[in-house]
């Protein structure tokens, strides 16, 4: 447990320099649909970054309620293997909005909260997320997130290449060698990185992981 203030927590992400905050809503992801508009609303009004929020999205109208509580974009996972059609309906009715998630284990797509696993190769959804016209893909290392057991740089570069949408890498940061790292990827078309226990647990700022993504492509 790193507090109980999502929106004080947001405040100083911005304050250190964050222009995007990634929300997850674990409760969400688990019983299929989101659990905490209210801490989205409390954010949205602490801050003016863009937010992006994942978890439980299984319905259009839970996209609708995210974006009327202040989320800029909104990331689909599960659904989106499950029921297709909803991530075109939502990057229709949103545009620019919608992101795809994709949560891998052993090479495999995790969906329903990392409960189950789909039959779908990871390259597979990765062209269903291109067709539907998502903005980006969240792809995260399940069996690093939270371990600050540091990144596999080389297998977010190689699927940015393979994905040819922007690519957003998550799970395992521990460092800033790791944020540096998947930096240098830039070029393949990785498009940014989440990193949230390190900076919980002070191993480095926003700032400091800001500073060091602008060097590393200096």
């Amino acid at each position: 447990m790193y507090g109980s203030d999502p929106a004080a927590t947001a405040r100083r992400f911005e304050s250190d320099g964050a222009e995007l905050i990634h929300i997850v809503d674990l409760d969400g992801a688990v019983s299929g649909e989101p659990r905490h508009l209210e801490a989205l609303a409390a954010i949205r009004a602490a801050v003016r970054c863009q937010l992006d929020f994942s978890g439980g999205v299984r319905e259009i109208a839970a996209v609708e309620r995210l974006i009327d509580a202040g989320a800029d974009y909104v990331s689909i996972g599960s659904a989106a293997f499950l029921k297709p059609e909803l991530v075109r309906q939502a990057v229709q009715r949103f545009p620019k909005r919608i992101l795809g998630s994709l949560d891998i284990r052993d090479g495999r797509l995790a969906i329903k909260g990392w409960t189950e696993t789909s039959q779908l190769t990871i390259d597979d959804a990765a062209q269903l997320f291109r067709d539907a016209g998502v903005a980006a893909i969240v792809y995260t290392d399940i069996q690093r997130d939270g371990t600050e057991s540091g990144v596999e740089v080389a297998k977010y570069s190689q699927f940015a290449k393979r994905a040819i949408i922007p690519v957003i890498a998550s799970g395992g940061v521990a460092s800033l060698d790791d944020v540096r790292g998947l930096a240098d990827c830039f070029s393949d078309g990785i498009a940014g990185v989440i990193t949230g226990r390190a900076m919980y647990e002070n191993r480095f700022t926003v700032a400091d992981a800001i500073a060091a993504s602008r060097l590393s492509n200096s």
